[in-house]
């Protein structure tokens, strides 16, 4: 199958390796990926703090950019809701075929087990937007539970946010700051050494957390578990 990557405007400026990541596991599964060089943002952070006339060119861009492309995945579960849900009323008709990394791989492709290696310890904290947004439910376990040497750790009150939330951690910095302290709190007694998620944004929000904190536990992206990238 030829695949489009859209890598996000976050993954690329910052996190490049995550892109990598999903270009490395589509290709040993036998597909071919391709990547759009005309790709800018999706739009999301002005659609959700109400500049939808920016939204909105942002949007048509996107669709002119990725026009003719069967199937596009993209390792940001909150940009895939935004094209998904955002796109139909801010430029009409059926949205691009846009799919978060793991619904791809677990629905379209069928699969779940990839062939990673991951010698760690990891807790797994499911997105808002992953949750919520997309339901993408347990897709993402069932793939890390299929990763060879990993222990997948019980992450308790998963489902609450990591306080991140776009704008939310800068409009509301100190109920952001709480939320996270809880997340963390969670996250350091599951004993993991490792955290992953499907979005890098709530990660880096976590991963700020951590760093401050001196706690050793990195944070990667699912896509780079499933590579057997981050040793």
């Amino acid at each position: 199958m030829r695949v489009a990557l859209f890598v996000s405007c976050v993954n690329d400026a910052l996190f490049p390796r995550t892109g990598r990541s999903v270009v490395a596991v589509l290709e040993r599964l036998g597909h071919e990926v391709v990547f759009e060089p005309a790709q800018t943002c999706c739009g999301q952070m002005h659609w959700t703090t109400g500049y939808h006339r920016e939204a909105e060119g942002l949007a048509r861009r996107f669709c002119e950019v990725f026009a003719g492309h069967d199937a596009i995945v993209t390792p940001s579960a909150s940009c895939a809701a935004t094209v998904r849900n955002a796109y139909p009323r801010l430029v009409g008709g059926d949205p691009p075929p846009v799919h978060e990394f793991t619904e791809f791989l677990t629905d379209v492709l069928g699969v779940t087990d990839v062939g990673a290696v991951f010698p760690h310890r990891v807790a797994y904290q499911p997105t808002c937007h992953s949750l919520r947004a997309l339901g993408l439910g347990d897709r993402p376990l069932r793939l890390l539970r299929e990763v060879r040497g990993m222990e997948l750790a019980d992450l308790d009150r998963a489902e609450e946010c990591c306080g991140f939330g776009g704008t939310f951690a800068v409009k509301n910095a100190d109920v952001s700051v709480a939320m996270v302290a809880d997340k963390v709190r969670h996250l350091r007694d599951t004993g993991a050494d490792v955290v992953c998620a499907v979005d890098t944004s709530c990660l880096t929000h976590i991963g700020g957390a951590l760093s401050r904190l001196r706690s050793g536990v990195r944070t990667v992206h699912l896509a780079e578990i499933l590579a057997g990238a981050g040793s």
